[in-house]
């Protein structure tokens, strides 16, 4: 029987460990999306600067018909 619970032991032992790697890749995850966020709002800020800019300097806007070649 002490085979069995040794094997009892060894399992709690492993499942306690992967529930902790588990809340710690979460906390991971959870900190990565935050920071995404963060960064697709600073974009959408930049993006909406440059295009005031570009239009305050009366140039148009790269667009479809006025984008800068691939070698730039």
């Amino acid at each position: 029987m002490s085979n069995i619970s040794e094997e009892l032991i060894d399992l709690q032992e492993r499942f306690a460990y992967q529930e902790d790697t588990i809340a710690q890749l979460n906390a991971v995850v959870t900190q990565q999306h935050a920071d995404i966020m963060q960064l697709q709002q600073q974009m959408r800020v930049l993006a909406k600067k440059f295009e005031d800019l570009v239009y305050s300097q009366g140039a148009e806007p790269l667009g479809e018909t006025n984008e800068r070649p691939p070698h730039y």
